[in-house]
C-alpha cells in the first residue's frame, strides 16, 4: 500500500478515537462505569429487592451480596499486579486486560439464563464468576485513568465515572425490578445480556494511545524486566505501612462499613414490614440515585478540580453525619412507614456523592509510585471490603439493634471521618 494512501486511511473520519482526546475519555469511562452499574442496579437492587418480597431472610440475602462481593475485596490482589507488572502489548498497556474482561464477564451473565429465581446459591456463584472478570475491567479502566486523565481533570472524570456508574444502576434497578415480577428471571437476564455488550461497546472499540493497534496479538518491544512478585508486595507493603495510607484505608473501610450496616435491613424493613412493593422501593431508589449520580456528581467534581478534594469531601461528611442523625429521630419516632421516603433521600444523595470527592485524592496519592494501580485498588478494597463486612454484618444485627441506633452510629462515623479529614496532610497530593 502506498504511504499516501495509508496516511489517507489513519486521517480517515471513520479511525477510531484514542484515549488521547477529552470527549473520547469522558464517553469511555462514562460507558464503562454504565456497564458496572447495570448489574449492580439488577444484582444488588432488582433482584434483591425481589428476594426479599419472596420471603429470602436478609442474613441470606446479606450472604448472596458478600459472595458476589469478594473478588471486588480481593481485587488488589487478584490484578493489580498483573496490570503492575504487564509491559507493553500492540493493543496497549491497559486495553487488553479489558477486552478479555468483558468477554469473559458476558460469558458469566449467560448463565444466568440457566438458573431460576429459588437458586440464590446458584445465583450468588453466577455473579460471584461476573465479579471476578469485572473487577479485572475495573482495575484495568482505574490505570488507564491514572495512566491518560491529566490532574486537574481527575474531578470531572470521578464524576464521569460516577454518573455512568449511578446512571447504570438506576435504569437497570427500574426497568429489572418491572420486568422480574412480569417476566420472571430468564427474560431479564436476556435483556440484561443484551443491554451489557451495548454499555461495553466503546471500550472494545477505543484505541488506548494513537499509535496502537485495535485487534492484535503480541507485545510491542522486548518483553519488560518484572520485578519479582515478592520484591514488589514488599514494596507495596512499605507503602500502605505509611501513617498516612493506613488513615486513608481505614477512612475508605470505615465509610462503606457503616452504610453497609443500615442500607440491607432497612430496604428489608420496608419490604418485610412496612409492606412496600418491591418494584416501587427499586424505582425510588434508582430515581434518588440518578438525581445526586448525575448533576450532584459533576458539581461535585468540578469542586473538587477547582478547590481540591478535602472542602467537598469535609461538607459531604458533616451533610451525611446530619442526614442520618435526622433518619434516626425519624425511626425513632415510630415514623418508618410514612417517612420512608425522606429517609431513603436522606441517607441515599448525600452518601452516595462521597466516592466522586474522595477517589480524585485515592488516585493522587497512588500516581506515580511503582504499583501504583495496586495500591489504588487496595483503597477501592478497603471500600469493597467495608461494604462486604457491614452488609454481611448487618443480618446478625438485625435483631440486636434497632434502625435507630444503627443509623446514629452510621452519623458517628461520618462525623469521626470528618475531624479525620480537616486534620493535616491526609489528602493533600501526594505523601
Amino acid at each position: 500500500m502506498s504511504t499516501p494512501t495509508a496516511a489517507l486511511i489513519r486521517s480517515a473520519p471513520w479511525t477510531l478515537p484514542s484515549l488521547a482526546t477529552r470527549r473520547a475519555r469522558y464517553g469511555v469511562f462514562f460507558a464503562t462505569y454504565l456497564y458496572q452499574g447495570l448489574i449492580a442496579g439488577f444484582s444488588l437492587t432488582a433482584l434483591a429487592n425481589h428476594l426479599a418480597a419472596r420471603g429470602v431472610s436478609a442474613a441470606e440475602a446479606g450472604f448472596h451480596f458478600a459472595l458476589a462481593g469478594l473478588p471486588w475485596t480481593l481485587q488488589p490482589i487478584l490484578w493489580g499486579p498483573l496490570i503492575d507488572r504487564a509491559g507493553d502489548f500492540r493493543m496497549g498497556r491497559r486495553r487488553p486486560f479489558a477486552v478479555v474482561a468483558i468477554l469473559c464477564a458476558h460469558a458469566a451473565l449467560a448463565l444466568l439464563l440457566l438458573a431460576r429465581p429459588d437458586q440464590v446459591g446458584l445465583l450468588g456463584l453466577i455473579f460471584l464468576a461476573h465479579s471476578l472478570f469485572a473487577s479485572l475491567l475495573d482495575t484495568a479502566c482505574d490505570r488507564m485513568i491514572m495512566d491518560h486523565v491529566p490532574a486537574l481533570e481527575l474531578g470531572r472524570v470521578s464524576a464521569c465515572t460516577r454518573a455512568g456508574f449511578v446512571a447504570g444502576t438506576s435504569l437497570s434497578a427500574a426497568f429489572f425490578s418491572w420486568m422480574l415480577a412480569a417476566e420472571g428471571l430468564v427474560a431479564s437476564a436476556h435483556w440484561l445480556l443484551a443491554v451489557a455488550v451495548l454499555a461495553s461497546l466503546p471500550m472494545l472499540l477505543i484505541r488506548e494511545a494513537p499509535g496502537d493497534a485495535f485487534a492484535a496479538p503480541g507485545r510491542r518491544g522486548p518483553p519488560p524486566r518484572r520485578l519479582p512478585f515478592r520484591r514488589f508486595l514488599r514494596r507495596l507493603g512499605v507503602a500502605l505501612r505509611r501513617p498516612r495510607a493506613l488513615r486513608l484505608l481505614a477512612l475508605c473501610f470505615g465509610l462503606d462499613g457503616a452504610l453497609g450496616l443500615f442500607e440491607l435491613p432497612f430496604s428489608v424493613d420496608l419490604l418485610q414490614r412496612q409492606g412496600w412493593d418491591p418494584a416501587a422501593l427499586s424505582r425510588l431508589q434508582a430515581g434518588l440515585a440518578l438525581a445526586s449520580g448525575t448533576a450532584g456528581a459533576l458539581a461535585i467534581g468540578l469542586w473538587a478540580d477547582r478547590a481540591g478534594a478535602v472542602r467537598p469531601l469535609r461538607a459531604l461528611l458533616v451533610a451525611s453525619a446530619a442526614a442520618f442523625a435526622l433518619a434516626a429521630a425519624l425511626i425513632g419516632a415510630g415514623l418508618v412507614g410514612p417517612a420512608g421516603p425522606v429517609i431513603l433521600a436522606l441517607t441515599d444523595m448525600l452518601p452516595g456523592l462521597l466516592i466522586v470527592a474522595l477517589m480524585p485524592a485515592l488516585l493522587q496519592a497512588s500516581r506515580g509510585r511503582a504499583g501504583a494501580a495496586t495500591q489504588f485498588e487496595v483503597y477501592m478494597a478497603a471500600m469493597n471490603l467495608g461494604s462486604v463486612a457491614g452488609t454481611a454484618l448487618a443480618g446478625w444485627l438485625v435483631p440486636v439493634l434497632s434502625l435507630s441506633v444503627v443509623a446514629a452510629l452510621v452519623a458517628g462515623v461520618f462525623l469521626a471521618a470528618a475531624r479525620m479529614v480537616s486534620r493535616g496532610d491526609l489528602l493533600s497530593p501526594r505523601g
